[in-house]
């Protein structure tokens, strides 16, 4: 069987929620197996396969979720942990007889709080902060407290810390094969903060223990696993610090430290993670999956707008590529004896099923049918691939989707579409908002420039430095390609994009006049005031020259777009989320002005109380509402 967790959405409350499901390897129709409006998420199977642990916050939905354990074979699930604090990386010990996790604990300034009925009423009175980034987009300001590595008991819930630290983090977990030891990763620097990939290796004893450091080169680090024997760690990372362009690679070191480790993908140009944009959510990167005889890994690749899932010897024979051409792999798991793979998988036409297929034949089995009987009354657009010629010879993908029923011998308006990022890739993966727009008579098509991923390191590192460069020439050679088309009218062209997307939104209107229509979404328009103001703090001066804008400032005025807007004559509408604490709000509000003061043609609509992913995991009624405002816009202006 296959244990998933199924989100849906009240439309009356706007609420999500999400529920834990059953499906066999060998098909027919999966069951559900919990129930209630609230969130079971993570299922884990315990190694005797009789019950399954998962977290959720059905006992009380206004604190953190607890861990819940329940029968497979009947039962009623029942709290495990009643810890103050919210737990992560849930996995059962290799004996069944513990859960190992990672806990913050709730700050004792909160706890206090929930104490006292008046103070609860009041809210935070102040904040107070000693260290550099006090914020996270998505989640929000940071307690104090830092997350530690715990055990839990599986039949009594008693908890043991194994870690603590005022200032060091620990995360991504795993256990040793005879559950003796743990893996886990940390930034041990002086001041994490300042050194943000300054990230290493450390095993502990499970009975806790002084850690120790497994030497690896100074660089980036996630996802550790022990191979079968113990012998061996594999994890993802690059070399360096500061250095965003490099691929995640695949590395294995030795467990005991003796060894130097080997990057094993670093010959085959190869950028790990699952991460095909879209506006349905983040396909789940899997930590690398040793074979069970310790010879080979499995692991996920972008390549060429498809996320993959490939295989590769220990000894860094070449990579084979098992599954996701024109398609998406995230979440994948093997039963024991590795002789059936488990897997999601979505492509241009589904958002996404769980899929089986027997490893020795090949034989693929759909598990699921979620949104079926809605998509089969869809009539979904077709999308046809090109690829075409940079300005320097460079080879570059991209897709044009027609609207239904498209007419050949008809006109038609299209729309730009630039993805965020910059380092991630569109692709062979459904896309709502593209649909949308081609259902109400638009041809929507969409490149990876230069800058993004999917095509090697050398196609990612075009841009660092220097963004508006290589890749707002790919966007026009494109542009180029697709205005050539006879059916494409070039007088009624626009241009969209959300973040980096709507960095290039407002750069492509302050350097031409080619496009009738724009939306900026999220944008960054200035590199100076984004400085520090970002929940990605300081580190933004690594895009422009790792120099702060004190020392810097007529680079960061080049690469802002807003030193470009008096050229702007494109009426333009630019979104943003009030609460967004990637793109902070404030560099759509220089836009806006300085559009309103140029007396081009703009609109401002912001909405409150949303992250910088409102159009991936906002509330449903405000995602509808903004890409109703999309389209309002652009049929004034291109039809």
């Amino acid at each position: 069987m296959v244990i998933y967790a199924q989100n849906r959405v009240d439309q009356k409350t706007e609420k999500k929620y999400a529920n834990l499901w059953l499906a066999h390897t060998s098909g027919g129709c999966p069951q559900q197996f919990t129930y209630g409006d609230q969130s079971d998420a993570h299922p884990q199977w315990s190694p005797g396969g009789d019950q399954i642990a998962f977290l959720s916050n059905r006992g009380d939905k206004e604190k953190p979720p607890q861990i819940y354990l329940i029968p497979v074979f009947g039962g009623e699930a029942r709290p495990l942990t009643d810890l103050h604090g919210s737990v992560s990386s849930l996995a059962w010990a290799p004996n069944g007889k513990s859960l190992l996790c990672c806990m913050r604990k709730t700050d004792a300034e909160v706890l206090e709080r929930e104490k006292d009925e008046q103070k609860k009423k009041l809210g935070v009175v102040y904040r107070q902060y000693d260290r550099l980034f006090y914020k996270l987009d998505g989640f929000g300001y940071l307690p104090k407290e830092r997350s530690h590595l715990w055990i839990v008991d599986a039949v009594t819930g008693k908890g043991h810390q194994l870690t603590e630290h005022a200032v060091f983090d620990e995360d991504s977990p795993a256990w040793s094969p005879d559950g003796h030891w743990i893996v886990f990763c940390s930034n041990h620097a002086p001041d994490p903060d300042l050194q943000p990939d300054a990230v290493d290796l450390f095993v502990l004893p499970a009975k806790g223990g002084e850690p120790r450091l497994i030497p690896t080169p100074s660089g980036s680090k996630s996802d550790p696993a022990f191979s079968p024997d113990g012998k061996w760690i594999a994890y993802f990372g690059s070399e360096g610090e500061g250095l965003a362009y490099q691929n995640n690679s695949l590395w294995i070191v030795t467990s005991d430290g003796s060894g130097k480790a080997r990057n094993l993908t670093a010959a085959y140009d190869l950028h790990i993670s699952a991460w095909t944009i879209n506006d349905l959510g983040e396909p789940e990167t899997m930590p690398p999956t040793w074979s069970g005889d310790g010879q080979s890994l499995y692991f996920q690749v972008l390549h060429h707008g498809s996320s993959l899932l490939m295989k590769i010897g220990a000894d860094g024979s070449p990579p084979q590529t098992l599954l996701g051409e024109k398609g998406v792999v995230g979440s994948f798991t093997f039963d024991e004896p590795q002789a059936k793979l488990a897997y999601f998988y979505g492509d241009l036409t589904d958002p996404g099923q769980v899929q089986v297929m027997e490893m020795q034949s090949g034989k693929t089995v759909t598990l699921t049918q979620v949104n079926h009987e809605l998509i089969e009354q869809l009539n979904l657009s077709q999308v046809k691939e090109r690829w075409y010629k940079a300005e320097d010879g460079t080879d570059l993908q991209g897709w044009v989707m027609t609207p239904p029923n498209f007419d050949p011998a008809l006109q038609y308006p299209s729309i730009l579409y630039i993805h965020g990022g910059p380092r991630t890739q569109y692709g062979y993966f459904f896309f709502h908002e593209f649909y949308y727009l081609a259902a109400q008579g638009y041809v929507v098509h969409y490149t990876n420039p230069r800058g993004g991923r999917g095509y090697g390191e050398t196609h990612t590192r075009a841009i660092w430095h220097s963004w508006g460069s290589a890749d707002y020439a790919d966007l026009m050679a494109w542009t180029d390609l697709v205005e050539k088309e006879p059916y494409i009218d070039p007088m009624r062209m626009g241009v969209t994009g959300g973040s980096y997307g709507g960095y290039m939104t407002v750069w492509i209107i302050g350097h031409t006049p080619r496009f009738q229509a724009a939306v900026s979404a999220r944008c960054v328009s200035n590199f100076v005031s984004m400085w520090g103001s970002s929940d990605f703090n300081w580190t933004f001066q690594q895009e422009i020259n790792d120099r702060p804008p004190f020392e810097d400032l007529q680079n960061y005025w080049k690469a802002s777009p807003i030193a470009y807007i008096g050229k702007a004559v494109t009426p333009t509408m630019v979104i943003h989320n009030e609460f967004d604490l990637r793109c902070p709000i404030e560099q759509s509000e220089q836009v806006f002005v300085a559009l309103k003061k140029l007396g081009v043609a703009t609109e401002f609509i912001r909405f409150p109380d949303e992250f910088h992913g409102l159009s991936r995991n906002g509330r449903t009624d405000r995602r509808i509402a903004r890409i109703r405002h999309i389209q309002r816009w652009f049929d004034r202006y291109l039809k």
